[in-house]
């Protein structure tokens, strides 16, 4: 069990510095992130292009946004604009 916790701990990834909300409040960062990662997913699929450019994105809000975001944009309530 205490070796479970060490591994979670060793693989912790957390969102990187961003000089765009160097505040301690981090709620614009990771609202702003998730839609951006959700606009380049739209784009890059209409396009064709390559969707890995849209993980610097995903990096960034995955740990900051509460995880119910992902329900309601899978159900298409989420009350963001893309």
């Amino acid at each position: 069990m205490a070796e479970d916790v060490k591994t979670k701990i060793k693989n912790y990834k957390t969102a990187l510095f961003d000089s765009l909300f160097p505040n301690q409040n981090q709620t614009r960062s990771c609202s702003q992130n998730y839609l951006d990662f959700h606009r380049c997913q739209k784009a890059m699929t209409a396009n064709g292009g390559d969707v890995s450019v849209r993980k610097r994105y995903q990096h960034m809000y995955k740990p900051l946004c509460p995880k119910s975001w992902d329900d309601h944009w899978a159900e298409s309530t989420f009350s963001g604009k893309i």
